[in-house]
């Protein structure tokens, strides 16, 4: 079977490293933050999609449903929208907006579900197959460059041990070609605690390329190949809305007469176009040893590493009638025990990638030099958490509090230093 983990290029040591490369323009900008909220309960939104309208700046909100967008000063007479699944799309003139502590809350949408019921497609399954075959013409078929920010951490049961972010410019192949995407490092921090990480060294899928291969439609080989789709199942859940359009909702699961470590989740797919809008989806992680194998690719003599959880979550957006990768979230956990313990530890990798702009551009090149290889180590560069502007006008995700929280306690060090 060939899955997300399977080739030893897409490994990374669970220690990563960043070396820093980048340049950047000086640019005039306005920085908007905030939260968003439901309009009933005023819960947070995690995932929340913010777009400047008419442009290819956006970006997502935090597990507190905080965000931050920076607009440059020319687009300031501009709109910002909000989205979010299963809510109605809010549409706010950036005049509107203060530069902090914007309070953006959204109501969630109602369906027609008899309409959708008479129109609904009879065969999930074929739904998917329908899905699969037409990235050649729902999707960017032309190349493209991508602004993406991405952050790791890696815990010891709920404690940081380890925190990457890095500013990312991506090749990113037309989706109905069998090139693979490219990616550069345009800006990168790099923190590791190794005492809470007690060196131990064994190696975990990680880095930029592992949140891009979540991509579904461009490699879809890795979730549902031709030798494996007839090993699954397909159901229809409760449909949903996205900005305003039906959106299909089709369960997957493994046929239970098949032992092999499969995906479970759930597709969500525009009703108009068939085209495939969210995924959500985990490992079956029943067979532990088999597993296992998927994601270890070396461990210490003596250590028994069995993951406990997998967990992927990939975005997609459209502009003028193409869809495109926009976001993704992966969540890994791991079970250490060594054999002469009587307990085990606990690890977790979390890590996310946000699209924050792109552009169509036939001659955009990545210098070998440059070229992020998915299995290299790379250097450990910390500096830049002592400076708050390290980011410039760069889009980001807005830091959780227990990453904010580890940051400042980076600078505290730096600073000592």
């Amino acid at each position: 079977m060939k899955t997300l983990f399977t080739s030893p290029k897409n490994s990374l040591m669970v220690i990563l490293f960043f070396s820093i490369s980048f340049f950047i323009t000086a640019q005039d900008f306005t920085s908007y933050s905030g939260i968003v909220v439901d309009s009933k309960n005023e819960d947070a939104l995690h995932l929340a999609a913010l777009n400047i309208e008419n442009t290819n700046i956006s970006t997502v909100t935090n597990k507190n449903g905080e965000f931050i967008i920076k607009v440059p000063i020319n687009q300031n007479s501009k709109w910002l929208n909000v989205s979010y699944l299963g809510y109605e799309t809010k549409k706010i003139e950036l005049i509107n907006l203060s530069e902090k502590n914007n309070v953006i809350s959204l109501k969630s949408s109602t369906l027609e579900l008899a309409t959708i019921e008479v129109n609904r497609p009879k065969n999930a399954k074929d739904l998917v197959l329908k899905t699969l075959s037409l990235k050649g013409s729902n999707y960017l078929n032309g190349n493209a460059v991508m602004t993406g920010f991405y952050r790791e951490t890696i815990k010891k049961r709920n404690r940081n041990a380890s925190l990457s972010e890095a500013v990312l410019k991506i090749k990113k192949e037309p989706y109905n070609s069998s090139k693979q995407d490219q990616i550069s490092i345009v800006k990168a921090r790099k923190n590791v605690d190794y005492n809470r990480l007690d060196t131990l060294a064994f190696k975990l899928q990680g880095g930029p390329f592992s949140a891009l291969h979540t991509d579904v439609i461009k490699y879809s080989e890795f979730i549902f190949s031709y030798d494996n789709i007839n090993q699954y199942l397909f159901n229809f859940n409760n449909s949903t809305e996205i900005n305003g359009k039906l959106v299909y909702v089709v369960n997957f699961k493994q046929n239970q007469t098949v032992t092999e470590p499969l995906y479970y989740g759930q597709l969500y797919i525009d009703a108009e176009t068939n085209a495939l809008t969210r995924a959500s989806y985990q490992l079956n992680l029943e067979q532990e040893d088999k597993a296992s194998e998927l994601f270890v690719r070396r461990k210490p003599n003596g250590a028994i590493v069995l993951p406990t959880e997998a967990r992927y979550l990939v975005n997609y957006s459209s502009k003028d009638g193409k869809w495109y990768y926009t976001y993704s979230n992966i969540f890994l956990e791991f079970k250490v025990k060594w054999k002469n313990d009587w307990f085990s530890k606990r690890y977790s990798l979390q890590s996310e990638m946000a699209i924050t702009n792109w552009e169509f551009n036939d001659t955009y090149k990545i210098a070998n030099r440059e070229k992020l290889k998915t299995n290299v180590i790379l250097e450990e560069k910390a500096s830049g958490f002592s400076d708050p502007n390290f980011w410039g006008a760069y889009n980001i995700i807005e830091p959780e509090k227990s990453i904010e929280s580890a940051i400042k306690k980076i600078s505290k060090q730096l600073n000592k230093a």
